[in-house]
């Protein structure tokens, strides 16, 4: 890359970048506030917003990297947290924070190690395992104790993380050339 298209590419990471904190910072603020909602006595609304960070999270580590999606991942968690103090229950900030920093990380760290794989490999099995930590982790943390039937409840987050797992593969596959570290340098001239 010459000088010419240097800085038009690292103008296009920097604003990937950013777009992706912004984003983690929303879905998961969303999340948070939508999990105290449930639906039924299996699931909260939390369980279809929430794997959209995964999906941030995995085109974040394709296009820019492990270590650019860890800021993502650790950025997003900040901002997050914060808001979620501000605008859900403590516990369930508490419990969020902990299960999204541990299975966001775990996330990029699995995506990462199978990235030269088949395309769909790296973003299945990193959000499906991911998904798993998650879910045990904050449905243990927030609900443990409470007489609230938050088993059940994870056990329908989980499958709809699964279910979510399988649509969002679709728009992943359709942002793979947009997220080809080669191809966001060269359209950012």
């Amino acid at each position: 890359m010459n000088e010419k298209t240097e800085a038009p590419a690292s103008r296009a990471r920097a604003l990937f970048l950013v777009t992706g904190v912004i984003a983690m910072g929303i879905v998961v603020t969303a999340s948070n506030i939508l999990v105290e909602m449930p639906i039924n006595d299996w699931l909260t609304w939390g369980a279809l917003s929430y794997p959209f960070a995964f999906l941030v999270t995995d085109l974040t580590n394709r296009a820019l990297g492990a270590g650019k999606a860890r800021i993502v991942v650790l950025v997003g968690f900040l901002f997050a947290v914060v808001m979620s103090l501000l605008l859900a229950d403590a516990r369930i900030a508490v419990a969020s924070g902990a299960a999204f920093l541990i299975a966001q990380l775990l996330d990029v760290f699995l995506f990462d190690r199978l990235r030269q794989a088949t395309w769909w490999k790296a973003p299945v099995f990193s959000s499906v395992i991911a998904s798993f930590v998650d879910t045990l982790i904050f449905f243990i943390l927030a609900f443990a104790g409470t007489g609230l039937p938050w088993e059940t409840w994870a056990l329908g987050d989980y499958g709809v993380k699964i279910f979510m797992v399988a649509v969002l593969i679709l728009p992943f596959r359709g942002l793979l050339k947009y997220t080809d570290p080669l191809t966001l340098a060269s359209t950012a001239r």
